[in-house]
């Protein structure tokens, strides 16, 4: 990809620290990418067969710096606050983090981030007003983005609950607000807030997104026998990167 790009966009690596506890294969995989001309590298300090159970290990983060020189190493995982991140950079010594699940419903946590490394104190604490109007914002951008109303409409419905985490919304509104069909319905609903409501505080932190439990990963027989392809192998994902366009 790297060789192919020719309009100089950084090419990146986000990946997982292997299979399972007995297929780890981050560190391998940090160097293939820095030498293969990779821009930086990210590792969610997960195991796939962890999916999102249990805690990050952030020490594999620290393991994978010291390994990767050449180029950027961010860490990723369990990063709900400012806070939590600025303690993975000292104990790991990342050049950045990644965020995923933490700043669902909240895309205020950027500003928080940005403050936090730059040694500033404030931080974001929105009004149930201010978080109204974010989360109308963010669905006029779904719609837009589908250029069809009604599907950026379903789509916002899965991020209310982390909008609205911690808030005295009432669960007849939240049920209404996740069986929205149109801007039109989710600016009533959303008037029905309080938005003098105050932020929450802790409520309002911590974990959101997928969590679950870990599972059993699943791949082709003989995959994991050695660590270099065979033939087979070899002929299998071509054939699966011959069937798959665009991503």
């Amino acid at each position: 990809m790297r060789e192919a790009e020719p309009y100089d966009v950084p090419v990146t690596v986000k990946m997982r620290m292997g299979i399972d506890d007995g297929h780890l294969t981050y560190l391998d995989a940090g160097r293939i990418a820095a030498s293969s001309g990779a821009a930086a590298v990210a590792l969610h300090a997960r195991t796939v067969s962890q999916a999102y159970s249990g805690t990050a290990d952030w020490s594999a983060i620290a393991r994978l710096k010291e390994a990767v020189t050449s180029i950027p190493v961010l860490g990723n995982g369990d990063i709900w606050s400012a806070e939590d991140a600025v303690r993975m950079v000292a104990e790991t010594g990342c050049d950045g983090v990644v965020v995923g699940r933490g700043c669902l419903g909240r895309p205020w946590l950027f500003a928080d981030l940005a403050a936090a490394f730059a040694g500033r104190s404030e931080r974001v604490r929105p009004t149930l007003g201010e978080v109204g109007a974010t989360l109308r914002r963010h669905a006029a951008y779904l719609c837009d983005f589908y250029e069809d109303e009604a599907k950026g409409c379903r789509d916002i419905r899965k991020h209310i609950a982390w909008y609205l985490k911690g808030f005295p919304a009432g669960s007849t509104i939240r049920h209404r607000l996740a069986l929205v069909n149109t801007l039109a319905d989710l600016d009533d609903l959303i008037a029905d807030l309080d938005p003098a409501a105050p932020w929450p505080g802790a409520d309002a932190e911590g974990q959101r997104g997928r969590s679950g439990n870990p599972r059993r990963v699943v791949l082709p027989e003989g995959w994991l026998d050695n660590p270099d392809l065979t033939p087979e192998q070899r002929a299998l994902v071509a054939q699966a990167e011959d069937d798959v366009s665009g991503g």
